[in-house]
C-alpha cells in the first residue's frame, strides 16, 4: 500500500472513468479496507490519520506545481479529450482560460481544478433582495432536513446529522438546535469555488482538521452494495461531523435570518478546504468564499430555527442510492436557490 501510495506522489488525476466515478487515486487504494470494521479504526485512530494527512499535503504541492500539468491534453485520458468535454460542455465559454496556451493556459492540476468562471457566467439572483439566499456552490442537492438535533446517533444507517460535532463543539452551536441543514454534492468536474448566499457580514470563519479516509460503518461490508466507490458519496451525511472541513458563520443583513453557517466538507484524498475570507468581512451575495482544491467534496448551509426556509426545488431528502441515477445528476450542473419567509 506504501509503495502505491509513493508512486501516486508523483500522478496527477487522469480522465477516466469506471463504473460512473472519477479518478480518486487513494481512494481507490483504500476503498475496500474504508469498508471494514478494523479500517474504521484505523482511519478514525488521530495517529493514522495524522500520517495520511502528511502523505496528502506533500501530493497537494505536486499537484500545485507545473509538473502536474502533463494530463490537460486532448489526447485519451487528456481532461480535453472528446470524453472529458462531454462532461464539461463549453469549456473555454465557461471557464477563464486560454484554449491558444499550452495546458490551456492553467501553471498547474490545481489550477484547473479551482479554474474560475467567466464574468457573467454565474448571475447572482435577487442580489438587492436580503430575504433572498443563494446556492453557494454549483451542486446537486443531497439532503434537506428540518429540527436537527444538537447530538445524535450520526454512525447510524440514517446518518441523522448532529450539530455539536459538525461545529466541532463551538460555542455558537447553541443558536442552531433545531434548525435546518440544506446537503449539497458537487461533481469532480465542476466548478469548486464557494460564494456567499446572502449579503452580510463573516462573523467566524475557522478550518477544522478531521479524517481523510473514514466512510459511515453502514454502508461497510454490512450494506449489500458495500465496498463500492460510491459508498462515501453515500457517506456525506455521517461525514459533516468527522471529515476536514469549514465553518463560515455569516451575519446575514436580513434578521429573518440573522446568523447562518456555510459548512464545506471534503470528502476524499486532498480535498483541502480553503477560506479566502476573514472575520468581519463585509461580504454579499456572489462574493467568493473559498475553494475546495482537488477531491470529493460537499456543503451545508445550516439556519436556526427561527429561520422560516422555502426551498425552490425539491421538498424533501434525495434517495441517491442509485448509482445511476447519481450519474446522471451529477452529470449536469444544477444550481438552485433558496427563499426565506417570514411566517
Amino acid at each position: 500500500m506504501l509503495t502505491i501510495c509513493n508512486a501516486i506522489l508523483t500522478k496527477a488525476p487522469d480522465w477516466h472513468r469506471i463504473r460512473g466515478t472519477f479518478a480518486l487515486p487513494f481512494n481507490s487504494v483504500l476503498n475496500w479496507p474504508m469498508a471494514t470494521k478494523a479500517g474504521f479504526a484505523a482511519f478514525t485512530n488521530p495517529k493514522v490519520n495524522e500520517q495520511f494527512g502528511k502523505i496528502l499535503n506533500i501530493w497537494a504541492e505536486f499537484l500545485d506545481s507545473p509538473a502536474s500539468r502533463y494530463v490537460l491534453h486532448s489526447e485519451e485520458r487528456g481532461w480535453f479529450s472528446p470524453e472529458a468535454r462531454e462532461s464539461m460542455p463549453d469549456f473555454e465559454e465557461t471557464y477563464i482560460c486560454d484554449p491558444n496556451a499550452p495546458y490551456h493556459g492553467f501553471r498547474s492540476w490545481d489550477d484547473f481544478f479551482t479554474r474560475q468562471f467567466r464574468p457573467g457566467v454565474r448571475p447572482v439572483e435577487r442580489p438587492l433582495d436580503d430575504s433572498y439566499i443563494n446556492v453557494p456552490c454549483e451542486s446537486s442537492v443531497y439532503r434537506i432536513s428540518p429540527n436537527v438535533k444538537a447530538h445524535d446517533q450520526f454512525w447510524l444507517k440514517t446518518q441523522p446529522y448532529s450539530l455539536r460535532d459538525m461545529f466541532n463543539f463551538d460555542p455558537l452551536v447553541k443558536d442552531f438546535i433545531g434548525g435546518t441543514v440544506y446537503q449539497a454534492y458537487l461533481s469532480l468536474t465542476h466548478y469548486h469555488r464557494w460564494h456567499c448566499p446572502v449579503n452580510g457580514r463573516i462573523h467566524k470563519a475557522v478550518v477544522v482538521p478531521g479524517s481523510y479516509f473514514v466512510e459511515s460503518p453502514a454502508e461497510g461490508f454490512e450494506n449489500p452494495a458495500g465496498a463500492d466507490p460510491w459508498a462515501p458519496v453515500r457517506s456525506q451525511g455521517f461525514l459533516t461531523s468527522v471529515a476536514s472541513r469549514a465553518l463560515i458563520f455569516i451575519e446575514a443583513d436580513e434578521p429573518t435570518i440573522g446568523l447562518m453557517c456555510f459548512v464545506p466538507v471534503g470528502m476524499t484524498d486532498v480535498s483541502t478546504c480553503e477560506i479566502t475570507v476573514k472575520e468581519g468581512q463585509i461580504v454579499k451575495k456572489g462574493d467568493e468564499l473559498g475553494m475546495f482544491h482537488f477531491g470529493g467534496s460537499t456543503y451545508c448551509m445550516v439556519f436556526r430555527p427561527g429561520t422560516q426556509i422555502r426551498f425552490e426545488g425539491p421538498q424533501s431528502e434525495t434517495d441517491i442510492s442509485d448509482v445511476q441515477k447519481i450519474d446522471t445528476v451529477l452529470g449536469q450542473v444544477i444550481s438552485r436557490q433558496l427563499s426565506t419567509e417570514e411566517l
